[in-house]
């Protein structure tokens, strides 16, 4: 992995995470060599405990970087990876659900030689789950569960005039596929995207969220029947800094950096 330089495309919670983490040097030989906020000027300052990364704006990464890591909001995954893709880089994408909305970028990847990377962010089982479409899925189904405060302002929320601010069970508030979650819950359902794109696509999965005020973290189950296995998975995820994701999104990131050119690999 030695000479590769990473860069990080927004620094919310996940992305100062991963930034941290490559500071600190868990990923020997990769250098941190920049990260895209709206306001460059205003990181000038951080302490670091290596070589400083460049604070830059989205359209600066790609002369800088070899691989990005896209931890940015939906609406700018295009200017965050489609340069990366362009050039025949790699790109790490946590906002998978925006792929959806942005086949081309696939395409583009395709003619370019590129790559697009989704790690398994918040959900498990995508190895099984993809060695399962090798073959015949019958169906999935996936069943979110998360706090009230995860989905406050999620736009399908207000655009049906849903309030669960004072709900006092698990109330079912969605139920549909991930491309309709992807526009409605844009910062809460990658996983539904993920889970959708390693399976029988965004469209045929069948997608449950509730809101239950009991819980203190997300909870996601995968329900697959398939013509090699029928499984289950479920996962509890304890909350970042911010809400609406979990902490293991960034470490899943820091792991698919690890494979990328690793003298071993684990999983598919």
């Amino acid at each position: 992995m030695s000479g590769i330089r990473i860069g990080i495309a927004g620094f919310g919670a996940i992305g100062q995470s991963v930034a941290q983490s490559l500071d600190a040097g868990v990923l020997p030989g990769v250098t941190l060599a920049a990260i895209a906020v709206r306001d460059p000027a205003r990181h000038a300052d951080m302490p670091w405990q290596g070589t400083p990364p460049v604070f830059t704006t989205l359209d600066g990464l790609e002369p800088r970087c070899d691989v990005v890591v896209e931890c940015a909001p939906g609406a700018v995954i295009e200017q965050a990876i489609g340069p990366m893709l362009r050039a025949g880089k790699k790109a790490v994408v946590l906002s998978s659900g925006a792929l959806l909305s942005h086949p081309e970028l696939i395409e583009i990847a395709r003619a370019s030689g590129g790559q697009i990377v989704i790690p398994s962010g918040a959900i498990l089982g995508l190895d099984a789950l993809s060695a399962a479409a090798e073959g015949q899925i019958r169906a999935v189904t996936m069943i979110t569960r998360k706090p009230v405060r995860g989905l406050l302002g999620a736009p399908y929320l207000t655009a049906n005039n849903i309030d669960i601010s004072d709900i006092t069970e698990p109330t079912l508030i969605f139920r549909g596929s991930p491309r309709e979650a992807a526009i409605g819950f844009p910062a809460n359902l990658n996983v539904a995207a993920s889970v959708s794109l390693a399976g029988i696509g965004p469209d045929r999965t069948t997608l449950e969220i509730w809101a239950d005020p009991t819980l203190e973290r997300n909870v996601h189950r995968v329900e697959v029947d398939s013509d090699a296995a029928a499984f289950s998975m479920e996962i509890q995820n304890i909350p970042s800094e911010n809400p609406k994701t979990g902490r293991i999104t960034a470490q899943s990131v820091l792991a698919a950096l690890r494979k990328l050119n690793g003298p071993l690999r684990v999983g598919t």
